[in-house]
């Protein structure tokens, strides 16, 4: 812990809202930072410590950090739903955490106006999101963990879960055509008109495996699991498929774990030229085979992969 620690407060001491140095290209592109995906991991991680601590230092960094992009009337400095990017929902996890703890009204709205692009958000025909608006047709990996967890809170919370249904038949989706049968592990996109330039034209896959894709993946149906509401078992079917497929996807996972307790960036071409141990999603799969065994999902024997990692 002790680790983790120095390294947050260090982010933390050199950082402002204007200028955060986790996501220091912005920076040295002489661009202003916007709302996105990256300041929405790293102000989650630092809403987690407040929680593990209690130390205000951690609330006060994110809320003044937020609080900062976020208007009187809801509306958020940097941030167009009209890019129907769906990265950029991820951001809005966090208002949920600082609307509880600080009751600020503008947090609400800010959350509604999150919400607002979710019901804008292009569809393909199986009824998933299109990742971005200018990625027609074409379902990502990456975009289950960008979006989902967000629409369920949200569903959760103000909506009666009405939406679940739609939520769960995306995952189930992506669960029936993106996952290798061979090997268990899952491509990182696939276009559903099978006209992009990257896909498979009988399939409409790509070609590889990519670590952070199965990564934010991992991350996406254990969030999920860790925030839904089953309390009168109506989703009992739904929520086991999403724990039979992170179980099945952490099994595969396991296999393909270098003796370094890494992961090679194409997950299943270890030792290939060019291929190479990659840090950021080796450190997502510890966050999710750690998550997994705290949260009852995996065996207690899968906590030594996570620690490895």
């Amino acid at each position: 812990m002790d680790i983790i620690v120095k390294y947050i407060d260090e982010l933390l001491e050199k950082s402002t809202p204007e200028a955060p140095m986790w996501n220091i290209e912005k920076i040295k592109q002489g661009l202003k930072s916007k709302w996105n995906y990256i300041d929405g991991c790293m102000i989650k991680a630092v809403l987690q410590m407040y929680d593990l601590t209690k130390e205000e230092k951690y609330l006060k960094f994110a809320d003044d950090f937020i609080d900062y992009r976020v208007f009187e009337d809801g509306t958020i400095d940097g941030y167009s739903i009209g890019e129907k990017n769906i990265d950029n929902v991820n951001a809005g996890k966090t208002l949920f955490e600082l609307y509880d703890i600080t009751g600020k009204e503008k947090y609400k709205k800010a959350i509604d106006l999150v919400y607002s692009q979710i019901e804008i958000m292009p569809r393909c025909e199986c009824g998933s999101f299109w990742h971005k608006d200018i990625y027609p047709n074409q379902v990502w990996l990456d975009g289950l963990y960008m979006g989902l967890p967000f629409y369920l809170e949200y569903e959760t919370r103000f909506n009666d879960r009405k939406n679940y249904d739609d939520i769960f038949n995306q995952f189930k989706f992506v669960i029936e055509n993106m996952r290798n049968p061979l090997n268990g592990l899952y491509y990182h996109a696939i276009d559903t008109s099978k006209e992009a330039f990257w896909c498979d034209k009988v399939t409409g896959l790509s070609q590889n495996i990519w670590l952070r894709a199965i990564g934010w993946y991992s991350m996406a149906l254990l969030d999920t699991l860790d925030k839904v509401d089953n309390s009168d078992h109506k989703f009992d079917a739904e929520v086991k498929m999403l724990e039979d497929a992170y179980v099945d996807l952490m099994k595969s996972m396991i296999k393909y774990q270098d003796e370094s307790g890494m992961w090679y960036q194409v997950v299943n071409f270890g030792g290939m030229d060019k291929n190479y141990l990659e840090t950021s999603g080796s450190s997502i799969m510890a966050y999710s085979l750690l998550k997994g065994v705290r949260l009852g999902f995996l065996p207690e024997e899968y906590r030594k992969y996570g620690e490895k990692a």
